[in-house]
């Protein structure tokens, strides 16, 4: 690296410091540059990259899980056709904010971000990251910052949760996570066993099944799976008549809307609901199915619901290229997989779909004031900071809705609260919570990847400004139009 480019990124300090260049940080990144423009930040991403996950994830037929329309930002329209988007669009979405903002100059890659410490005494942050150079040398990287934006996402790149299986090393085939898939890899022809039943497994079976032998998605116990529109019928009709801001602005109030109301429906009438979504899933697979195979032992939305574009994985099984089983794994064989049940699977690869291990913040090591700090003693403000740790904002999306909508109003608050602070000459923020609020977990949802990471996810309280609500419209009018000074968060 030049003495010019050294110069150029270590600036010190800066404003503002983000970590991650997704989805999440570059919206970050952009809502600073347009509504705090004399504002200095940099961003730091681990990768080569942005994208977070939409470059990380290379398996096939990865796509978004909501709607682009809600997944997309408010200010950059959503141009492409499919409503379920595929990743490498996503990715190219992301890269396109990137470019017209000029935020591509302020992302320093391959920065994995070890350490922050802050200091109250200098009202300043201390970030230590791992840099990597082109030769593939590595060494320590430190700046300093006012503000520390966390847009790392929620889950572990190092390492899936990945549950060891009996006699693995007997199988002859290959064993793969999908978030490590091999470049190249050839299935054509190929028996493939897909072990999961949430979001991956039901985006790959379809994928692979195009030129696959046969695909079988063995589930320990089912998930719920909606048909999706893989277009927007109504977006589409919409952008012939208005101009293209209008019609995503319109589309984006329908499906946030729409989201809204039938998630509300779920939870206060889950038999209900329930019935209505087994009863689409018996019409697209045929009466020949046991219905076993899509009837999850949970209500509606205690889990998150998996949507199939089309309904194409439906349509590969009423076809006879996929075939859904559920049982329990006895052991791995030279030719596959026995069952608990005596059944013996046969495989050539056998895909582990079984789920994300979270993190907090990224795995960096926090500390305030030489204090290490553990994110599960603190509670969570307005779903954005965290008790008692100053000038932090922490991204995290819903699980019942696009992670984008919270992103953004999280975004557009880092900017409220600098240009607050800004105008009474605050150098410091920090929430502090009362002793009579009351713990409770911060995310009520009962996947797997939630529960294995429930001792080290932060709080959340019993009551407002403490609660973290799973509704875009309580926390837009919490979070864009509620008072910065709220008695709670504490300035100096």
């Amino acid at each position: 690296m030049s003495t010019a480019q050294q110069q150029k990124f270590q600036p010190s300090p800066l404003d503002v410091l983000i970590i991650g260049a997704g989805l999440s940080g570059i919206g970050a990144a952009r809502a600073l540059t347009d509504q705090c423009p004399d504002k200095r930040y940099q961003i730091l991403e681990r990768r080569a990259a942005m994208g977070g996950t939409w470059d990380l994830f290379r398996y096939p037929g990865i796509r978004s899980d909501s709607d682009m329309y809600t997944l997309s930002y408010s200010y950059k329209p959503w141009t492409h056709r499919k409503s379920i988007a595929d990743g490498p669009d996503i990715k190219r979405y992301i890269e396109e904010i990137a470019e017209e903002s000029g935020i591509t100059n302020n992302i320093r890659f391959q920065r994995k971000v070890l350490s922050a410490a802050w200091s109250s005494d200098e009202a300043l942050w201390t970030i230590t990251a791992l840099a990597t150079d082109q030769q593939g040398e590595e060494h320590e990287e430190v700046v300093k910052a006012r503000l520390l934006s966390v847009c790392a996402g929620y889950y572990s790149y190092d390492e899936g949760y990945r549950p060891d299986f009996p006699n693995e090393a007997d199988f002859k085939g290959q064993i793969i996570h999908p978030q490590f898939w091999p470049e190249n890899l050839d299935y054509s022809g190929k028996r493939v066993v897909v072990i999961g039943s949430g979001a991956t497994a039901v985006t790959l079976v379809p994928a692979l099944a195009q030129t696959a032998a046969h695909v079988t998605m063995l589930q320990r116990s089912p998930s719920y799976v909606v048909s999706r529109p893989l277009e927007d019928g109504f977006a589409r009709g919409l952008q012939k008549w208005v101009p293209m801001p209008a019609a995503h602005a319109l589309t984006r109030w329908k499906n946030v809307l729409l989201g809204s109301f039938f998630y509300r429906i779920a939870r206060n009438k889950p038999e209900m609901f329930k019935q209505r979504l087994l009863h689409m899933v018996k019409t697209q697979v045929g009466p020949e199915l046991d219905m076993k195979h899509f009837t999850p032992s949970y209500k509606p939305w205690d889990q998150r619901v998996c949507a199939v574009p089309d309904g194409d994985l439906f349509h590969d099984i009423r076809a006879g290229r996929a075939s859904v089983v559920t049982d329990t794994i006895d052991t791995f064989t030279p030719d596959g997989i026995r069952l608990a049940s005596g059944e013996e699977l046969k495989a050539d690869i056998i895909i582990t779909a079984t789920g994300l291990k979270l993190n907090a913040l990224g795995d960096v090591q926090v500390s305030v004031d030489g204090e290490p700090v553990a994110f599960g003693e603190h509670t969570a403000y307005k779903g954005m900071m965290l008790s008692d740790i100053p000038n932090l904002i922490l991204t995290f999306g819903y699980t019942n809705a696009s992670w984008t909508l919270k992103a953004e109003l999280t975004s557009n608050y880092t900017c409220r609260l600098l240009q607050y602070m800004d105008r009474h000459g605050y150098k410091m923020a920090v929430p502090r919570r009362g002793a009579d609020v009351q713990d409770a977990p911060f995310l009520n949802f009962t996947s797997g990847y939630v529960q294995r990471a429930e001792g080290m996810l932060p709080k959340q309280g019993d009551r407002k400004p403490w609660q973290v609500h799973q509704n875009y419209f309580q926390d837009k009018l919490t979070i864009q139009y509620g008072r910065v000074d709220d008695g709670v968060m504490q300035f100096q």
